[in-house]
C-alpha cells in the first residue's frame, strides 16, 4: 500500500501576520478582518527591515494592530530595508496591497503570500502576483470569509492537515463501526492525536462502543447548527475523551441529521488540528455523507468474504466512488466456501487494503467495557498496527500533498 500524505506545504509558523500596504481604506479592511479571526498584524509600507520595526499604535506602521483600524503613518525606521529581514521571512501569513506590491519586488520567495485588493480588475494584476511570489490573489469584498478562514489558521497555529480515513461497511453487519473504532484506538495508542467522528446516526454509538455514553461533551445535535469555521481547538476541547482519543457521537435523542454544512465544517474543524481523524460511515450516502467523502484521503470499505456481501458491496462502492478520492477493501472473516481477499477485491474492481479475521472472544469483551482494538494482541489490533504503519508518513514528511 503506498503511503498517503496529508496536507500541503504550509508557510513559517509562529508570530504574527504580516500586512504591507499604503492604501487607508484597504488597511482598515484587513485590520476588519484581521480582528474578526483573533489575529493581531503587524503593518509595514514596505518589506520590513532588521527588527521588524518598533512596536507602534494601532495602526501604525511597524506596530502590531492591537486596537481600532488607524490611518497608515509616516514609515517607522527599517522599513523598506533589506529584503531578507526576519520579519518577511517569519511571518506565518503575508498580505501583500496591491498598491505596495512594486515595493516588494526582489523580497526572498516564501509559501504564504497573498496579494490582496479592493479593486483587482487591473490585468496586470497577475503579473504583480508572480513578481512577489504571491499564492493567490484576493479581490475584496468577495474573498473575506476566504481571508479570514487563513487568518485563523494562522492564530490557531494550523499547519498539516490530519489524515483522514473513512471505513464504511458494504453490506449489513460487514463490522465497520467496530473496525472504525479499533483504528481510532490504535492510532491514539501510537501517540497520534486522533479524532473519531460517528457519521453514522442510526448506528449503536460510538461513544457506546467505548464504553462513554454517559461521558460529559458535546454530541453531534449539539453542532448540528454549525455553519462556516468551526474553531479546531474549541471542538477537540468540547468532545468526550475517551481511551486517549476524542470522539465525536450521537445523543441518545432522536435527531438523525447532520446538515451538509455542518458535516463541512466539523470535518475541517477536525483535520486541521493534525494527527488522525477516522469516520465512521453509513451506507447510504447522502449530502452530508458527500461532504465527509470529500474531505476523506481514504476510504476503507468493510466486506465480508461471501458473494452476497459483495454483491451488496458493489453497490455501495459504486455511490461512494462519486465523491472519494481513494476507495480500497478490508475482507473480514471468510466463512467455508467463502471467496478468499483477492477474490473479493477483484470482483469489486476496488485495491485490496487488507484482510481482518474473524477474532475469538471480542463480542464479550466488548461487552465487558473493553474497546475494539484494546486488546493488542488481537487480529484487529494487529491489522490497524500494519494499517497505520503502512499509510502514516514519519512526523517530519508530512505536509505534502498525496
Amino acid at each position: 500500500m503506498r503511503p498517503v500524505a496529508p496536507g500541503g506545504g504550509s508557510a513559517p509558523s509562529g508570530g504574527r501576520p504580516l500586512i504591507i500596504t499604503e492604501d487607508p481604506l484597504l488597511l482598515d479592511d484587513l485590520l476588519r478582518l484581521c480582528a474578526a479571526a483573533g489575529a493581531e498584524p503587524h503593518v509595514h509600507h514596505a518589506v520590513p527591515g532588521p527588527g521588524g520595526g518598533g512596536d507602534g499604535g494601532a495602526g501604525g506602521v511597524g506596530g502590531s494592530a492591537a486596537g481600532p483600524p488607524g490611518r497608515v503613518g509616516a514609515p517607522p525606521d527599517g522599513a523598506g530595508g533589506p529584503a531578507g529581514s526576519s520579519g518577511w521571512e517569519s511571518a506565518p501569513l503575508v498580505l501583500v496591497g496591491n498598491d505596495a506590491a512594486r515595493r516588494v519586488r526582489g523580497a526572498p520567495r516564501r509559501p504564504g503570500v497573498l496579494l490582496v485588493g479592493r479593486d483587482l480588475d487591473d490585468p496586470l494584476v497577475w503579473q504583480r502576483a508572480v513578481e512577489i511570489g504571491a499564492e493567490e490573489v484576493l479581490r475584496l469584498p468577495d474573498a473575506e470569509s476566504l481571508l479570514v478562514d487563513r487568518l485563523a489558521d494562522v492564530v490557531e497555529g494550523a499547519g498539516k492537515s490530519a489524515l483522514a480515513v473513512g471505513v464504511i461497511g458494504g453490506s449489513g453487519g460487514a463490522g465497520a463501526s467496530t473496525l472504525a473504532c479499533a483504528l481510532a484506538v490504535r492510532a491514539a495508542r501510537a501517540g497520534e492525536r486522533t479524532v473519531l467522528i460517528d457519521g453514522d446516526p442510526l448506528g449503536g454509538g460510538m461513544d457506546v462502543l467505548l464504553g462513554g455514553e454517559s461521558a460529559e461533551g458535546l454530541r453531534w445535535p449539539d453542532l448540528a447548527g454549525s455553519r462556516g469555521r468551526v474553531g479546531s481547538g474549541a471542538l477537540e476541547e468540547s468532545l468526550p475523551e475517551l481511551h486517549a482519543l476524542r470522539v465525536l457521537s450521537w445523543d441518545r435523542g432522536d435527531r438523525v441529521v447532520v446538515p451538509p454544512a455542518a458535516m463541512r465544517s466539523v470535518m475541517a474543524a477536525a483535520r486541521r488540528r493534525g494527527g488522525v481523524v477516522v469516520v465512521d460511515l453509513p451506507r447510504r450516502v447522502d449530502e452530508a455523507v458527500a461532504e465527509a467523502l470529500a474531505q476523506l484521503d481514504l476510504v476503507l470499505m468493510v466486506v465480508p468474504g461471501e458473494l452476497r456481501a459483495v454483491a451488496a458491496a458493489g453497490r455501495v462502492a459504486a455511490g461512494v466512488r462519486m465523491a472519494a478520492r481513494d476507495v480500497r477493501v478490508v475482507v473480514r472473516g471468510r466463512p467455508p466456501g467463502g471467496l478468499d481477499a483477492e477474490a473479493v477485491a477483484g470482483l469489486l474492481g476496488v485495491p485490496l487494503a487488507g484482510e481482518v479475521p474473524v477474532e475469538a472472544g471480542l463480542p464479550g469483551r466488548v461487552a465487558d467495557g473493553e474497546p475494539p482494538g484494546a486488546h493488542g494482541r488481537g487480529a484487529l489490533a494487529r491489522f490497524c498496527d500494519g494499517f497505520w504503519q503502512r499509510v502514516l508518513v514519519p512526523a517530519a514528511d508530512r505536509g505534502v500533498t498525496a
